[in-house]
């Protein structure tokens, strides 16, 4: 489960004075151990572009292996089963929002490189889902990234709520807790329904190669993390695909050849996932490039116009 965190501007006209960074830290350690650590279900709603969902989840921590099952308990019963963070089957469409991260594996907050691009702090108690929290607050130094509200529950550590803010204030993802049981699932809580179908590695699916692809600008702090181009096997055009993080926030950028086709600029934004398109001249040719990610649109903008070719600068 991916934390959905938030900033201190909620906390309105609380006097909170905030404690050493210090604490902080040592709270988001306590977070990144206990979601591989701590077996626990419950429910949670999730809030996004005005929009609210409610799930079960049963989180099972043995032999150090987590097993994870998700159910949407509203509209479509839409349901995700994974292990230690690769998805084993999935109904309806996977869930917006708690996907998994790139490479398969939980990804462990590092607070000391977060520290560098956001201001860390312990700003208050509060009380979710009948259990007592501490709030830690992760706000941006720069307009490049989101800020997050995290109240992590005093016992576990676990996230209990969590929102994410945009500069202005205005709430962009909320998750919170309305029940946890610390107790752990059983095998039949594990069981995925028939309607989950099993997702499978395509053993036709063409090898990933490393893109001939970079950004001459990103946002301090952002690292390539991924860098691969395939061939998609029906149109038989190579698209590559990159991913950036700051150890918090994510995005990825994905490069097309039009070949002649046409093509329009676009922006769209939905809740805090900013989506990007442009039309770049290569010397290979027009490219398609498209940014997506939870940054500001802004800040996609100037990474989709600042692409470039590791072909043309090797000439």
């Amino acid at each position: 489960m991916r934390a959905i965190p938030l900033l201190s501007l909620l906390l309105g006209g609380w006097c909170v004075v905030p404690a050493h960074a210090g604490e902080a830290q040592d709270w988001l350690n306590r977070l990144s151990q206990a979601e591989q650590q701590q077996s626990f279900q419950g429910t949670f709603v999730y809030e996004r572009n005005g929009s609210f969902s409610t799930h079960s989840i049963w989180h099972r921590v043995q032999n150090g292996k987590v097993r994870e099952r998700l159910l949407q308990l509203d509209g479509s019963a839409q349901e995700v089963m994974r292990i230690d963070g690769r998805t084993q089957c999935v109904s309806g469409s996977l869930i917006a929002g708690l996907g998994n991260t790139p490479d398969g594996t939980a990804r462990a907050l590092d607070p000391q490189k977060l520290k560098n691009w956001y201001d860390l702090a312990v700003i208050g108690k509060s009380r979710v889902a009948g259990r007592q929290a501490v709030i830690v607050a992760l706000t941006p130094k720069d307009q490049h990234r989101y800020g997050f509200e995290l109240h992590l529950d005093k016992e576990t550590g676990l996230p209990l709520k969590s929102l994410l803010l945009n500069d202005k204030g205005q709430l962009l993802e909320r998750f919170q807790f309305t029940r946890l049981n610390i107790t752990e699932p059983s095998d039949g809580d594990l069981q995925a329904s028939a309607e989950c179908k099993a997702v499978a590695q395509d053993p036709d699916k063409a090898p990933a190669v490393k893109t001939a692809w970079h950004s001459d600008w990103l946002p301090p702090g952002f690292e390539l993390t991924s860098s691969v181009a395939r061939k998609d096997p029906d149109t038989k055009v190579q698209v590559s695909s990159l991913m950036y993080d700051d150890g918090l926030a994510r995005f990825s950028v994905f490069l097309e050849p039009l070949n002649g086709a046409t093509a329009t600029d676009t922006r769209t934004q939905l809740g805090p996932t900013a989506a990007v398109s442009r039309r770049l001249t290569t010397p290979q040719g027009e490219m398609m490039v498209t940014v997506v990610g939870e940054i500001p649109i802004g800040t996609a903008e100037r990474i989709a116009l600042s692409m470039r070719s590791d072909v043309a600068a090797a000439k």
